[in-house]
């Protein structure tokens, strides 16, 4: 197949495109600066200029590549700035999904994540709704309601929705965002976590092209509250564990219908990832 993956150059999108190219496709890879991607064309990546905020940029990319299925993996988290990466989600998407239309590419593997889902009992799936925009997530919220619903205007499309992310590259690594914060004892957790280590995007990525379409939760067996993941995190990066951890607010996600699509996460578990 050919494949264009948006965002080609990011901590998923990097191994992903080594990934499809070593399983055969022909992969066209975006960036706004493809000078600054020698490791995409390392790769065997053909590397066209994009910016997701510019429309006409995107029916370029998309007109030069000739799809036969797009990767959303565009983000923008180097900076933390989560309004950006809202926006990201939003136009970004917006401009992808009219220039997929305008040019008759019929599949979309789009990336989303599975921490936003409503209060319930038990494990949230796929059915369950996402939470209302409000409070501090108001604004990532929206973005993913909007990326979504947008993503769900090609017939045949799979959204991924990941657990978050830990592993190298990541905010949750030693060398990450979070690392820095637990070891200036500045790092409490954010409630109750379905993670998915960093090695395990791309398989599940690559099988989704052959998917039926819908939303698949992609996160790995343990859901878990700050009081069991934050001191395992805490001893890999090198920080103090705070005291007074609770189980945490929220639900953790089901991994039940990737597991039925034949996904075995290499990681199930965050504390095996998260042991050094």
């Amino acid at each position: 197949m050919r494949i264009l993956v948006a965002g080609a150059g990011g901590v998923v999108g990097l191994p992903l495109t080594r990934e499809l190219i070593a399983q055969g496709h022909a992969v066209i890879g975006t960036s706004r600066n493809p000078d600054s991607r020698p490791e995409l064309h390392d790769a065997g990546a053909t590397v066209v200029r994009m910016d997701a905020f510019d429309l006409a940029s995107v029916e370029h990319a998309i007109a030069e590549a000739r799809p036969d299925a797009v990767i959303h993996q565009l983000t923008d988290l180097s900076a933390v700035d989560l309004e950006a990466n809202a926006e990201l989600r939003i136009v970004g998407t917006r401009n992808l999904v009219d220039a997929m239309r305008r040019y008759g590419v019929q599949r979309l593997i789009t990336q989303s994540i599975a921490w936003l889902y409503a209060d319930g009992d038990g494990l949230a799936d796929e059915t369950v709704p996402l939470r209302e925009a409000a409070g501090p997530s108001a604004r990532t919220i929206e973005g993913v309601v909007a990326m979504e619903h947008t993503a769900r205007e090609i017939p045949d499309h799979v959204i991924l929705r990941y657990g978050k992310l830990y592993g190298p590259g990541t905010w949750y690594s030693p060398d990450g965002d979070f690392g820095r914060a637990a070891r200036d004892g500045v790092f409490s957790g954010n409630g109750i976590e379905s993670f998915l280590h960093i090695a395990d995007t791309v398989a599940p990525t690559v099988a989704a092209l052959g998917w039926p379409a819908g939303i698949v939760n992609v996160v790995d067996d343990e859901p878990a509250g700050p009081d069991q993941w934050l001191p395992v995190f805490c001893r890999w990066v090198g920080g103090q564990t705070p005291t007074g951890l609770s189980p945490g607010a929220g639900r953790g996600a089901s991994n039940v219908k990737a597991r039925n699509l034949g996904w075995v996460p290499k990681y199930p578990s965050w504390r095996m990832g998260m042991s050094g």
